[in-house]
């Protein structure tokens, strides 16, 4: 049941987190290019949005990729397995995910 109520709480959380996204990125008023983009994500505010969202997509589609695997069994070794391995994927994913978002600030701070 905690697995169902993630996912539900992450989609809920992902149609505020694409929203912002479509807007900012794919259809912005200017051209956008890396120096835009780099000067976006240099900012903390911007780094945090892009960290969340990364939490709640890697929750989501996580959780969606459990819950398909572990459909045909009721309990088992193979199901613990799985979520052992969901979750170990999950935290590798999301360090080197905030260390790509983080990185950006140091790009652009050397650039300026």
């Amino acid at each position: 049941m905690r697995v169902f109520r993630w996912q539900r709480i992450s989609a809920v959380a992902l149609i505020f987190f694409m929203t912002i996204h479509m807007i900012v990125v794919h259809y912005p008023p200017f051209h956008i290019d890396f120096s835009r983009i780099a000067e976006r994500m240099s900012q903390p505010l911007w780094q945090a949005i892009d960290i969340a969202f990364l939490f709640f997509v890697l929750i989501h589609a996580l959780a969606g990729a459990y819950v398909v695997l572990t459909d045909v069994e009721r309990f088992s070794r193979g199901k613990r397995i799985l979520a052992g391995a969901a979750i170990v994927i999950g935290i590798a994913a999301f360090i080197y995910g905030v260390q790509t978002i983080l990185a950006f600030g140091a790009y652009y701070a050397g650039q300026s």
